[in-house]
């Protein structure tokens, strides 16, 4: 599990990463750079998953262009195995101080069937966060820790109910032991989900003619998660109301666009 930052992936390894709203941080400049570290549900998609969307697509719509989004979340992966891999290895290479580092996993740590991916959410999970934390901090970056967003699930009352177990927990109880601002995405996106109901939260959710997916986004979803992670990005003051733009406005989905190509691995 040890990191250095002289191990840095190939450029084989890496998914391509798409860089919204300009450029890279720049030394000693303005510019500031959002990385995304985490699974599907905020990966880049392309044209051959359209118009499944994750919500790191969408995050730059509400941000201005001198605080860009790397989006290096890919699908499948979890905190061990995103590790494991060497894609923290890749982003830390490139962050700088002053950037962030935005870290969303769950989803896949859950798999208890798979090894590659499994994490226990009071030890291995909370473990493998840390050396996402200390990373980004000792790159001079400022670590966020988001809990997983919530998936598309109703009781028979028609009352959203959360999926993620003691995920969500160990996350909050980790950013308070180190001090790291913490987005509370699955307290958020259930609710959003309670509001909307059955019915209205399959037009936020990767529902088509031959498919009934009630976790991954299509992009009224995206854009509605990305909303709430610019929200909590300002509340807790990680940015300023000066990098936000747009936060009451009505996004049009045609923004989400998927590239053609894409060498990406997983699923």
């Amino acid at each position: 599990m040890s990191l250095s930052r002289r191990q840095v992936a190939s450029a084989a390894l890496a998914v391509p990463v798409v860089v919204a709203a300009g450029g890279t941080a720049q030394a000693g400049g303005r510019r500031r750079t959002l990385y995304i570290a985490g699974d599907s549900t905020a990966a880049q998609k392309y044209a051959d998953a359209a118009p499944e969307s994750g919500w790191g697509m969408a995050l730059p719509f509400f941000l201005r262009k001198d605080r860009p989004v790397a989006n290096h979340a890919v699908n499948g992966r979890s905190s061990k195995s995103f590790v494991d891999e060497g894609r923290l290895d890749v982003i830390l290479a490139a962050i700088r101080p002053g950037d962030f580092l935005l870290v969303q996993f769950a989803h896949n740590d859950e798999k208890v069937a798979d090894p590659a991916r499994y994490t226990e959410p009071w030890t291995t999970y909370q473990d493998y966060l840390r050396l996402y934390v200390d990373g980004a901090r000792a790159c001079g970056a400022r670590p966020v820790l988001l809990t997983p967003v919530e998936r598309r699930r109703f009781d028979v009352g028609g009352n959203a109910v959360p999926s993620h177990g003691d995920y969500p927990a160990a996350m909050r109880a980790l950013a308070e032991a180190e001090g790291v601002a913490l987005l509370d995405v699955q307290a958020l996106s259930l609710g959003l989900w309670q509001e909307l109901g059955v019915e209205g939260t399959k037009a936020y959710f990767n529902w088509t003619a031959t498919e009934q997916d009630n976790t991954h986004f299509n992009p009224p979803g995206a854009i509605a998660v990305a909303r709430l992670v610019a929200r909590e990005l300002l509340r807790t003051r990680v940015l300023a109301p000066r990098d936000v733009v747009r936060l009451e406005d009505d996004i049009p989905t045609s923004w989400i666009t998927w590239p053609e190509a894409a060498d990406a691995a997983g699923a």
